[in-house]
């Protein structure tokens, strides 16, 4: 090979290292980010549970529900 195709494969060698080193750095910061969404949608869900109970209608279903599951196991 003339110094011409090494200065190409060493371009193309260098710039192959640099995108898989910035894959695994967005690898990071997305597996970084799925933890902080999961956080926020099980608040999310707590809060909806509490504002379910709150309400009349959530309330009166919810004890229903409660009746009936605990007649199905016994």
């Amino acid at each position: 090979m003339n110094t011409a195709e090494w200065i190409l494969v060493m371009f193309l060698s260098t710039f192959l290292l640099l995108f898989l080193i910035l894959a695994v750095v967005l690898l990071a910061k997305l597996i970084g980010v799925t933890r902080e969404v999961k956080k926020i949608v099980i608040t999310g869900q707590d809060i909806a549970e509490n504002i379910k109970d709150m309400s009349s209608v959530g309330g009166i279903v919810k004890t229903f529900a409660d009746k009936y599951t605990k007649n199905k196991k016994k």
